[in-house]
């Protein structure tokens, strides 16, 4: 197979907190569940433990099939928990877009699939001329919106659909994360959603719910 027609997704979120890395997770045990090896990458991420670590980051190494070196899967990593463009100033670094796309081809190289794990929204700086939308569209991926149901999910759901439509890239399907297990209205405000947004429903997860049995109940993406 050539590396250009190796399938990859961009995943993107509402906001921050709204289980990307979760669903991600979730997304690659499924892809493995099927005999395909998948890798996730977490191109920037901010926030380390007591051994330079990022949560995020080794939940992806752990639940991804392909062995991947770790500046590969995470080319910008940051101690402090912060905006990427002000954790990237206090280090005195710059994030290059080039170098994710770079990192993302070799990773391409590597595996069967490719989860790339935006940061934050769809539009959080990544400097003072970029952001995650321009990388993004660098990348030209299709991209999986995780929505996280609490109060005013409605409003960020469709603001993000628009954003990732006047970028010109392909949305390739939602996934409803329960993030607030006492959301008043649940279902209706799902309803709303799936009259609203103009790509395929993925799967809807339950609160206190782990990554294998998430991958269960999502479909992957065409």
């Amino acid at each position: 197979m050539k590396i250009h027609n190796i399938p990859a997704w961009f995943v993107t979120g509402t906001d921050t907190g709204v289980g990307k890395t979760f669903v991600t997770c979730a997304l690659l045990l499924a892809l493995r569940a099927k005999g395909i090896k998948a890798v996730g990458m977490k191109p920037i991420s901010a926030g380390t433990d007591a051994d330079g670590k990022n949560e995020d980051v080794e939940q992806l190494l752990a639940a991804s099939g392909v062995d991947a070196p770790r500046d590969l899967v995470n080319p910008y990593l940051f101690a402090p928990a912060v905006a990427p463009h002000i954790a990237a100033g206090e280090d005195g670094r710059s994030i290059d877009i080039g170098h994710i796309v770079a990192s993302f081809e070799a990773l391409r190289g590597m595996a069967d699939a490719v989860l790339v794990e935006g940061v934050g929204g769809f539009c959080v700086p990544l400097g003072p001329h970029s952001d995650t939308a321009d990388l993004a569209a660098r990348l030209g991926l299709p991209l999986i919106l995780i929505v996280g149901m609490r109060l005013g999910c409605i409003n960020h759901a469709l603001l993000s659909q628009q954003a990732i439509s006047v970028r010109g890239l392909h949305l390739a399907g939602w996934v409803a994360n329960r993030i607030d297990p006492e959301m008043s209205h649940f279902e209706e405000n799902l309803s709303a959603l799936k009259e609203r947004i103009a790509a395929p429903l993925l799967g809807v997860i339950p609160s206190h719910c782990t990554p294998e049995q998430a991958a269960k109940l999502i479909s992957l993406p065409e």
